[in-house]
């Protein structure tokens, strides 16, 4: 009986071998998957206990046929086939970019990315990590950044659960380490010729547990918060490498993966920008589903404008510099961090909600979009940011009312106001450069307004047609009805408070 697979789940064929020498390195093995006259290779994978792997997404309907290829007989050769059946309703495909600046899962079905932080919350033991996806079921994100790689940093020291590579530490960490760079890595601790393959099996199974939420899988390949503990972050050339292929060997197949490939690249000193280019190529090349890619910055931005880029990931506060952000590397921007919501010392972990709250009208507004985290300390020192739990701040209730916003846009999105030498559409009165203000044509009008804004906003609205006006309080998450049918120049009057937003739309 042929085996059945939705279109774009992943469909698994499972080889046993008995290996003589080290199956990581010795051994290929990569499947040719052919529909009538396409073809896509596939990278099989050691899963251990003499277990091979190859897994694949399917993305036609129909009878799909594959041949394994591998340098062991047992392995070589080896036919079947698949039935790609229609998807369920909860299935649309992997996130793709649409019309230069946002987003839409395959099947066309409208996407924007409405993200959290969760460095490590997939290396916390079973009853923690439980909690986390508990908490996720209602919370207002469909995207979540999540590191593969353990993290040592303040707030959390705690040892993960299990290690990608084979071996174990034979040493206590020394926490003086921390905030020092360049650190010689402890590799000794580890053989890098083997991975475990139980370590890439629990994060497996937590990718899928946030598809069955519907939450994208932002995975950051590489970061620099190792200082000495491990040293993930000094892995020689050659391991990089084959840790590339054999996560997107892995995963791939996996609809709701993104590869991020470094937070905060620029902090990891010891690596030039033509390596950065060369692990983009390198997953380019093994990945065959065309996943999203993106890398994160410290203080200096990566070129995003290269072309194995699919979107910009960005660190900063400055929301005014969207639009230029936009118009220069012609992509979609999130704002993966612009500070986390709670109070601890760092002036990073300190945005009161209010704080961060703003930062996602801000740069909705604007055209781009935002990502979440909170950092309210607690004497277990289990910070969403970093170990997940439970959201305690005040943020992302108001976040899901932002979000009923932004699906209400016209597909595919907001578009920015561009400079006024550029503009090439009528303008409401007093959109201009330095404003939070977007467009869909002029259909939509959206515009936020920071604090202490005058008692009235003019708009000088298109000739020949009339518009709703609404009054959003983005924090007491009220809409108010200013006007039904205003046309001509309109003088919108202000309540006095502060977080305000309006929309205009077209009837």
């Amino acid at each position: 009986m042929i085996k059945q697979t939705e279109k774009w789940d992943y469909f698994e064929v499972v080889l046993k071998s008995e290996i003589n020498g080290n199956p990581f390195i010795d051994i290929d093995l990569e499947a040719n998957f052919t529909y009538q006259n396409r073809s896509l290779k596939v990278n099989g994978f050691y899963d251990g206990d003499n277990t091979f792997k190859l897994r694949f997404m399917p993305d036609t309907i129909g009878k799909w046929q594959y041949e394994t290829r591998s340098n062991v007989d047992a392995l070589n050769g080896i036919r079947g086939e698949l039935e790609c059946i229609a998807p369920s309703n909860d299935n649309h495909g992997p996130v793709r970019v649409i019309d230069s600046y946002h987003f839409a899962y395959e099947d066309g079905t409208p996407y924007h990315p409405v993200g959290t932080t969760c460095y490590v919350w997939n290396h916390q033991g079973d009853e923690l990590e439980k909690k986390t996806i508990e908490t996720l079921k209602d919370a207002p994100f469909n995207k979540m950044r999540m590191c593969v790689f353990p993290k040592r940093y303040r707030l959390n020291l705690n040892e993960p659960p299990l290690y990608p590579f084979e071996g174990e530490i034979k040493r206590e960490y020394d926490e003086s380490l921390i905030d020092s760079h360049n650190i010689e890595p402890p590799l000794d601790f580890w053989d890098l010729d083997r991975f475990n393959p139980q370590y890439f099996q629990k994060l497996e199974k937590h990718i899928l547990d946030l598809q069955a939420l519907g939450i994208e899988a932002d995975l950051i390949i590489f970061h620099p918060y190792d200082f000495g503990a491990w040293g993930f972050d000094h892995l020689p050339a050659e391991v990089n490498d084959r840790y590339l292929k054999y996560l997107t060997a892995r995963i791939s197949a996996f609809r709701n993966v993104w590869w991020s490939f470094a937070n905060e690249f620029d902090f990891m000193r010891h690596l030039d920008m033509s390596v950065w280019d060369h692990y983009f190529k390198v997953v380019q090349e093994n990945d065959p589903y065309h996943h999203l890619r993106s890398i994160h910055n410290g203080h200096v931005f990566y070129d995003h404008t290269k072309p194995w880029v699919t979107h910009c990931s960005i660190q900063s506060g400055d929301f005014y510099k969207m639009p230029e952000w936009l118009l220069h590397y012609k992509k979609p921007v999130v704002v993966d961090e612009c500070g986390y919501e709670g109070d601890i010392e760092r002036a990073w972990g300190s945005l009161s909600a209010e704080a961060m709250v703003e930062c996602f009208w801000l740069g909705f507004a604007c055209g781009g979009y935002v990502g979440h985290g909170e950092t309210y300390w607690n004497e277990e020192e289990i910070l969403w940011w970093s170990k997940g739990g439970q959201l305690i701040g005040d943020s992302p209730a108001r976040i899901a009312f932002l979000r009923e916003i932004i699906e209400d846009v016209p597909q595919p999105g907001l578009s920015p106001f561009l400079p006024r030498e550029e503009r090439q559409t009528v303008m409401p009165d007093g959109a201009y450069k330095g404003m939070a203000c977007g467009h869909k044509g002029e259909d939509y009008y959206f515009l936020y307004l920071a604090r202490n804004q005058p008692r009235f906003r003019r708009f000088n609205l298109p000739e020949g047609s009339t518009y709703k006006i609404d009054i959003i309080d983005t924090w007491n998450m009220t809409i108010d009805r200013f006007a039904d049918d205003a046309k001509g120049m309109v003088n919108v009057e202000l309540p006095r408070k502060n977080y305000l937003a309006v929309r205009v739309v077209r009837n």
